[in-house]
């Protein structure tokens, strides 16, 4: 029981280490694996295109087009990709003008 509770408290000590040491990921690293992603956003968005059946389906009172949601929900993750590549951009930036 002693040798968990070590373990668990040296995994602890080791998280807080490197949260200390600010150990994230750099501004160029970042840009590259949003890139990545937005590339693998946009297959998926066009493998589902092309497996999906056009079928429709009624949303309030209306008929969509079903693979509409599934690209929907890739559209928003692109966004939420490229804002926070923005929003990194923006706290380099700042970084670099107050130091």
């Amino acid at each position: 029981m002693g040798d968990d509770r070590r373990g668990i408290e040296n995994a602890a000590t080791v998280a807080q280490g490197r949260k200390a040491e600010g150990v994230h990921s750099t501004g160029a690293e970042l840009e590259r694996k949003s890139w990545i992603a937005l590339v693998l956003y946009g297959v998926l968005a066009v493998l589902v295109w092309f497996t999906m059946d056009a079928s429709k389906v009624m949303v309030h009172g209306k008929l969509v087009d079903l693979r509409l949601v599934p690209l929907i929900i890739l559209g928003g993750l692109a966004l939420r990709t490229v804002l926070a590549l923005q929003a990194d951009k923006i706290r380099r930036s700042g970084e670099k003008d107050g130091r």
